[in-house]
């Protein structure tokens, strides 16, 4: 998992602030979407979510305490309502670390981890990473888009859920702006932090085939179920349904809610 030693070092010992406030602060980020094995890139910071803006607050300064007493430095860059941001270091080293509100509305409920507490789960990471992309140009999110197409969840179906998140985009407006996207040279990629070189034609190349694919696909959904994940109970995952090698016939339609839920299973026939 690509985490620097320090960032894995300084996980654990939020996790004993975990422990006092259960539920008060979770991993989201590139820093959790990476926590997968075999993962692309390392993250430069830690983002730690929380249900609303007086939690942020009460996080932060439980963490700085805790972290102060165990020796590291906590140098606040930003400070306002619902958002800190700060430089933790130790000796010669030093990470990012972002504590800020996120709304509770999620697709599944967090997953725990045992080195880094609760995360934000892998599918709403995915879900996430699609509007921040259509929002920013970043080398960092192109890489992550691409990798959450290949290992989390088809760009198709993050599009026709995303809508569920942000009821502002439909999935083919969000898709358009995506299209936008991945217009950028092999220099811009030198100064990400990649666990291996990154082939920038190979990336375009499946970039704009998951592009058509996910075009067609959000085509081919009915209207009713936008804004849903697509839950097989066969494969034991979500799926992009007639796209995905994963999928089987029977899905069932998953929408999210505050806090996140767990997919209906079906009996089978």
């Amino acid at each position: 998992m690509p985490l620097t030693g320090f960032q894995r070092t300084l996980l654990a010992k939020l996790a004993e602030a975990a422990d006092v406030r259960p539920g008060e602060s979770y991993l989201a980020g590139g820093a959790a979407l990476h926590f997968a094995p075999n993962s692309a890139r390392y993250s430069n910071d830690l983002d730690f979510f929380h249900d609303s803006v007086e939690r942020v607050a009460a996080a932060f300064n439980d963490n700085r305490t805790l972290l102060e007493s165990a020796g590291y430095t906590v140098t606040v860059e930003i400070s306002q309502p619902g958002f800190v941001r700060a430089i933790v270091s130790r000796e010669e080293e030093a990470t990012r670390v972002d504590w800020a509100h996120e709304s509770a509305w999620r697709f599944m409920p967090l997953v725990r981890d045992p080195l880094g507490g609760l995360l934000l789960h892998p599918v709403d990471l995915a879900i996430n990473k699609a509007l921040v992309l259509a929002g920013r140009d970043e080398p960092r999110d192109f890489v992550d888009i691409l990798f959450i197409h290949e290992r989390v969840l088809p760009l198709g179906a993050v599009c026709w859920a995303a809508a569920g998140k942000d009821p502002g985009f439909t999935p083919l407006s969000l898709l358009e702006l995506l299209k936008r996207r991945g217009r950028y040279r092999p220099e811009d990629f030198v100064r990400l932090d990649l666990a291996e070189p990154f082939d920038l034609v190979a990336a375009k190349t499946e970039w704009l085939a998951a592009l058509d694919e996910a075009d067609a696909f959000i085509r081919s959904r009915p209207p009713d179920e936008i804004g849903c994940l697509y839950w097989s109970s066969e494969a034991g995952e979500f799926v992009m349904p007639g796209a995905d090698s994963r999928a089987s016939a029977a899905v069932t339609p998953h929408f999210g809610r505050p806090g996140g839920v767990l997919p209906q299973v079906r009996d089978a026939p």
